[in-house]
């Protein structure tokens, strides 16, 4: 098969030496894909271009308007093919076709709120004295090298491009190497939309290319959304020109269940907060905690639930969980519910993979319910990435905001109650960068993401995510000088 080519100022062409790799559907474990295998040198490349972009190109100067038409362009041509690109992102990432629509959808949303955003203030005056103007200006960082995951590849494109693009940036987005298609698609989607040359480049690759992008003096910020041991490494690489950074990283999010809940929406979301996409998401709901008076009532409704989890092919709509990403993550899941049963937790469903046809291909967990689960526990303490729920108990509100903040990170919450006075207290007192009540991993274009703690630095979306890539400039205007005759 024809490998698809990097996208390099404004050219499609081959990695270095014509190295590609093969792109694998998880539910199969076949491959569907060759792209091109970037080496270091091929990430400077993209780098160059994207400085000169910056540097000598129209694009910085742009008025917002200007830059705002060019993504409404792209929105359109992203709406005429949606339905395509969530196809592409299904068989790449195994997601179901729904999930996948959900995320193409929440993808364009993001851009049209950037683009939206743009036209709005980007500064401020000030009237400093009657011969003087004080002003404020947002101007773009510059270079950007972003580097998405491979969970969700085309929202989390969305979500660094729209604002990096908005504020006048270029960029160098490296995808993941496991999931790089829909984001090829999606370059492909920005080159036809009429973008100048060098704004935009692509480098697919493994990890030497996000090593280049992090170290690169010529890159101004660097974005990642991935894994603890990822950003550790993009901040020990971004001091070689004290590069700004955002992170996005780990989490592992409590979903507190009081005793006078709506146990019938809370037992459905629960479902959704572990099992959407697998379980493979930072803004997973897999450890759940229960106040004890509604301990075996949810359990015993939770259990039900999860046994009826129909698995399969994300390109069936009888589908309602695909598989985990890679043999490898099969494997570290399975490897986490062995761990927990040998601690003395007891597994109430799932906790293998499904034996026969078509499970004998690709990499498959069974939606798991693990309870007895004590916080001391490796599973749950450590982010799984995968189909799993663990459940522990708790009496009173101080006990579960204890045992909610008691992680190293802190990216998001939820909490289940009709006293909106106690959502109140409690939500004041947890430790995470977003909280929900009464519902569980819901994003918002105008809502901050991000996290305390190990969950990363920055946020992404709402205004907040904007200025992330921008710097702010003061400007004194003294329209009457004089001289001053101190010395």
């Amino acid at each position: 098969m024809n490998p698809r080519l990097l996208f390099i100022n404004g050219e499609w062409i081959e990695a270095s030496g014509g190295r590609c790799r093969d792109v694998i559907d998880p539910a199969t474990g076949e491959a569907i894909a060759s792209v091109a295998d970037a080496s270091a040198e091929d990430a400077q490349q993209a780098i160059r271009a994207a400085r000169h972009a910056f540097d000598h190109g129209p694009w910085p100067t742009l008025g917002s308007s200007e830059r705002a038409a060019h993504l409404r362009s792209l929105i359109g041509v992203l709406r005429d093919h949606a339905d395509e690109i969530a196809k592409i992102e299904a068989l790449n990432t195994g997601k179901t076709i729904t999930e996948s629509q959900s995320d193409v959808s929440d993808a364009i949303a993001a851009f049209d709120y950037f683009a939206r955003l743009i036209g709005t203030e980007f500064g401020a005056l000030n009237d400093a004295a009657p011969n003087v103007i004080s002003m404020t200006l947002r101007e773009p960082v510059g270079v950007c090298g972003l580097i998405t995951p491979w969970n969700y590849p085309i929202l989390q494109a969305a979500w660094k491009l729209g604002p990096a693009l908005a504020a006048g940036n270029t960029v160098v987005i490296k995808p993941s190497s496991l999931t790089p298609l829909s984001t090829h698609r999606m370059a492909e989607l920005i080159h036809a939309s009429g973008f100048p040359k060098g704004v935009f480049n692509l480098v697919t690759g493994g990890p030497e290319v996000g090593e280049a992008l992090a170290s690169s003096t010529s890159i101004d910020l660097v974005s990642l959304t991935g894994s603890n041991s990822a950003g550790a490494s993009v901040m020990k690489a971004a001091t070689s020109n004290f590069k700004r950074i955002s992170l996005e990283l780990g989490g592992k999010n409590p979903n507190i269940v009081f005793a006078d809940a709506n146990l019938e929406a809370a037992v459905d979301q629960a479902l959704n907060a572990a099992f959407f996409n697998a379980g493979q998401m930072c803004s997973a709901g897999s450890r759940v905690l229960l106040e004890r008076p509604i301990y075996d009532t949810f359990i015993e409704a939770l259990s039900g639930r999860v046994k009826a989890i129909r698995l399969g092919h994300g390109s069936l709509e009888s589908t309602q969980m695909g598989p985990v990403i890679s043999a490898q993550q099969r494997d570290r899941v399975l490897a986490l519910v062995e761990g927990a049963v040998e601690e003395g937790a007891r597994v109430l469903c799932g906790g293998k993979s499904p034996t026969g046809a078509p499970f004998d291909r690709g990499f498959w967990v069974e939606p798991t319910l693990l309870v007895d689960v004590h916080a001391s526990m490796r599973v749950a303490r450590e982010e799984i990435f995968g189909p799993v729920i663990t459940v522990e108990c708790f009496d009173g509100e101080d006990e579960a905001i204890a045992l909610a903040n008691d992680t190293e990170f802190g990216l998001a919450s939820a909490l289940w109650t009709l006293d909106f006075a106690k959502a109140n207290r409690v939500l004041r007192r947890l430790r995470t960068a977003t909280v929900w009540v009464n519902d569980f991993n819901v994003t918002l274009p105008h809502a901050p993401w991000g996290g305390y703690k190990a969950s990363g630095i920055g946020r992404e979306l709402s205004r907040a995510g904007l200025d992330e890539y921008t710097e702010l400039k003061h400007a004194y205007l003294n329209f009457e000088p004089k001289a001053m005759c101190w010395f």
